[in-house]
């Protein structure tokens, strides 16, 4: 057998995506009060974990478990109710949620030891790639292209890399690719300039075209293993990928970076979580969710949206919306909001309601947002209930602040999932 055969068998080598659930997302509080973070809703009607999963279904992987700990019956049900293949279908995406054995009686530590504690249900054969995700990032790629660069470079593990400003590495791991795109460095959150010596590129370096002036790689918690090297990585106390695995899996074994030159985010606070609807509501973001690559979600029964006498400038409408009178600009509206009469949004994020109210009584605040209320810089959760006249926009400028049914975080005002604004209130 010649070699072109046996490089066309090792593309053939099936492959399995772990995504991972994350932690208690204490960042994104309180959107994760009653969710983990890959359930968190995006983009009008989307979850986040809809991007990882349609992902990977573009790029023909159809073994795919999702991991999962904290709060995470939402994403269960968004799974189960979303990700459905019919009989004679491979695929599957299927929910690996943390349990206690009388082995290990011990919830997750981390990233790695998630996929430590779920890695005997995954019936393998010893020849896998096992590729690993994060379920909270927003990006389009095809898996296929990294899958074919681990494979070329013969590498025992992959990590994709995005290039960012040196000012954003305290965020990040950082890697030092060799001309051969081998990791030869890693430092986890440098703070400081004399940390990154030898971390810092000029633009046209790996490919880079996006960001012409300097920029350091950071790590995208994208990873890809050869099951055996896997294994034995796993076989110490690592808790997480990122500040124990990838160091120390540096020093053992040969890995490679991938550079990914184009659009990511991490949203992983409640500033990244809001610039990035923004983005997508105002007609330029930088990941569309139409066309190709485009991202799958629950199909829902829903009529379209209803829009009367209102004016909507930069905005994404979901189904089932009902707009009576309003000036809206600059905002997603999720599905089944209600907004009424007289009111004015403007760059806030609605995530809508998970049902309609039938016959709500007269004398009570109603779902949705309430005739004549003014909200501005906002989330505004699920099934939240905000009163008639209404006025929301940080008046005092606060940075951070709990009050009474609300929350601010980075200066932007967070009503929680059915929480209950009274007519007339001022925050």
């Amino acid at each position: 057998m010649d070699m072109n055969t046996d490089k066309r068998k090792s593309h053939m080598r099936k492959v399995i995506a772990l995504i991972l659930g994350g932690g208690q997302g204490k960042r994104l509080f309180p959107l994760t009060e009653y969710r983990s973070k890959p359930a968190v809703p995006i983009a009008a009607k989307y979850r986040l974990i809809d991007i990882p999963i349609s992902n990977c279904l573009h790029s023909n992987i159809k073994d795919i478990y999702v991991l999962t700990q904290f709060n995470s019956e939402s994403l269960n049900n968004h799974i189960n109710n979303t990700y459905r293949f019919d009989y004679f279908s491979r695929a599957f995406v299927r929910i690996l949620a943390a349990e206690q054995t009388i082995n290990n009686a011990n919830w997750f530590q981390g990233t790695a030891d998630a996929v430590r504690k779920n890695i005997s249900h995954l019936n393998l054969t010893g020849d896998e790639v096992i590729l690993i995700l994060s379920g909270d990032h927003l990006y389009n790629m095809d898996y296929r292209k990294l899958i074919g660069f681990h494979m070329k470079h013969g590498a025992d593990f992959t990590v994709s890399v995005v290039p960012i400003k040196p000012g954003e590495a305290s965020e990040f791991g950082v890697m030092r690719l060799s001309g051969r795109d081998r990791i030869v460095g890693f430092k986890e959150k440098p703070r400081k300039r004399p940390e990154m010596k030898g971390f810092v590129f000029k633009g046209g370096m790996h490919g880079v075209k996006t960001m012409p002036g300097e920029y350091c790689l950071a790590s995208m918690g994208v990873y890809v293993f050869n099951i055996g090297v896997l294994k034995s990585v796993l076989e110490g106390n690592g808790a997480d990928f990122g500040k124990e695995i990838i160091p120390d899996s540096i020093k053992k074994y040969d890995g490679a970076g991938y550079v990914f030159d184009d659009y990511w985010k991490d949203v992983g606070t409640i500033r990244s979580f809001y610039e990035v609807n923004m983005d997508l509501a105002v007609g330029k973001p930088y990941m569309s969710f139409f066309y190709e690559g485009s991202v799958f979600t629950r199909p829902r029964f829903l009529p379209a949206a209803r829009i009367i006498a209102s004016k909507i400038e930069k905005a994404l409408i979901a189904e089932g919306s009902i707009i009576t009178g309003a000036h809206i600009s600059n905002s997603i509206v999720g599905l089944r909001s209600v907004v009424g009469k007289k009111c004015r949004i403007s760059r806030t994020v609605l995530m809508g309601a998970d049902y309609y109210e039938d016959r709500p009584e007269a004398a009570s605040v109603r779902m949705g947002i309430g005739d004549g209320s003014f909200v501005d810089k906002a989330i505004v959760d699920k099934n939240a209930r905000i009163g008639r006249n209404v006025i929301i926009k940080n008046a005092n400028k606060l940075k951070n602040f709990d009050g009474e049914n609300y929350f601010i975080r980075d200066g932007i005002v967070i009503i929680p999932k059915n929480a209950v604004i009274k007519d007339g209130t001022r925050i």
